[in-house]
């Protein structure tokens, strides 16, 4: 049979491939803090709701380590969980349950036993949301031997990858980001999966290589477009997957363009960024037409302030000034002939701009 295509919402892509997963296998089931609510966290778990009821769609006190262990038990009971938390910034208080447990099972049990559980969690800016609402902590989950972690950054990547994690047979973090709910998108009508652990490449360049994910992926597009016009051609590569990532796209195509920007929504230091950044170093660094550039959030808590905001977060006007700078750097001396403006705000007396990472 045809699989129609059709656009939709990236919320109504995540909710077909909860709905498609349980028609599939009758061991899946959703878990969490309203998730039988009408608003549905974004509408996602709503239908799911609606055509299997409360006995494989429910509710459950909002205890977070409590629940996460409920998941685990049940996960190594034959089950495939998926539980919920609205926010990432609360799985904190799961990190036993996490690490501890569900990481280490199939390790432990010397491969006899598994844990495929599925954990949703939403990350990114909010609207004032500040310190505690506005963090994504995927770089941590990716150090821990034993998790996957997906990020997805589109309607047809987010039902792809969550069809796989909910039946990969590893605990998997499944970070979606609030601000990519409402984007559109043409996504299969029927079942179909993404491999993790598989980059995709959005769009296909010469003379440079961004290496993003979530929602940066999609800024970097609108990026690209922009230096395009001044002919600079680059190459995007969504990760999807950030552990384990595909280290094989990203060092061919920088191997190819000779320059690389990694986006990062997380903090700038000890991050996916910084991982990906030395893994082309060791790789290519004689290769390499200019150094190596990351951007990245600041080394401090999220502000509340609206203004603030507008400072501390980053997105095309940043990512277009970076790539600028790549194309002005003077390799014989070692130089940048010019920084944009904004790039050059500081938070404090002592502190070098973090919008962006060191050469």
């Amino acid at each position: 049979m045809k699989n129609e295509v059709k656009e939709i919402l990236f919320s109504e892509a995540i909710s077909e491939a909860l709905v498609q997963s349980m028609e599939i296998d009758s061991n899946v089931f959703i878990m969490g803090a309203g998730v039988d609510d009408a608003k549905g966290l974004f509408g996602t778990t709503l239908s799911a709701y609606e055509q299997f009821g409360g006995n494989r769609v429910f509710d459950i006190p909002l205890s977070e380590n409590t629940i996460t262990g409920v998941a685990v038990g049940s996960s190594l009971s034959g089950t495939r969980p998926v539980l919920v938390h609205a926010r990432n910034d609360f799985l904190m208080l799961t990190m036993d349950q996490i690490v501890n447990n569900a990481a280490k099972w199939r390790y432990m049990s010397g491969g006899r036993t598994s844990c495929p559980m599925t954990i949703r969690a939403i990350i990114g800016r909010g609207w004032g949301q500040a310190a505690q609402h506005s963090q994504s902590f995927h770089s941590m989950f990716a150090q821990v031997p034993g998790l996957k972690v997906v990020m997805p950054s589109n309607p047809e990547n987010v039902k792809g990858l969550l069809l796989s994690s909910i039946f990969d047979d590893s605990p998997v973090i499944f970070l979606e980001h609030r601000w990519l709910y409402g984007h559109k998108g043409n996504v299969p009508a029927n079942p179909f999966y993404t491999q993790l652990g598989k980059a995709s490449k959005l769009k296909k360049g010469t003379d440079l290589t961004i290496v993003a994910f979530s929602l940066m992926a999609t800024e970097a597009l609108k990026a690209a477009e922009i230096v395009n016009k001044e002919k600079i051609n680059v190459e995007v590569i969504d990760l999807q997957t950030i552990q384990p990532w595909d280290q094989e796209m990203v060092l061919e195509s920088v191997a190819k363009t000779r320059r690389l920007l990694v986006l990062d929504q997380g903090s700038l230091s000890f991050g996916v960024n910084a991982e990906i950044l030395a893994k082309v170093s060791e790789s290519l660094w004689n290769e390499l037409d200019a150094p190596i550039k990351r951007l990245a959030l600041p080394d401090i808590p999220t502000p509340c302030s609206p203004a603030l905001e507008k400072i501390f977060y980053f997105g095309q006007d940043e990512i277009v000034s970076s790539i600028k700078e790549l194309f002005n750097f003077d390799k014989n001396s070692g130089k940048i002939s010019s920084r944009s403006k904004k790039n050059s705000i500081t938070f404090s007396k002592e502190e070098k701009p973090m919008f962006q990472g060191p050469f």
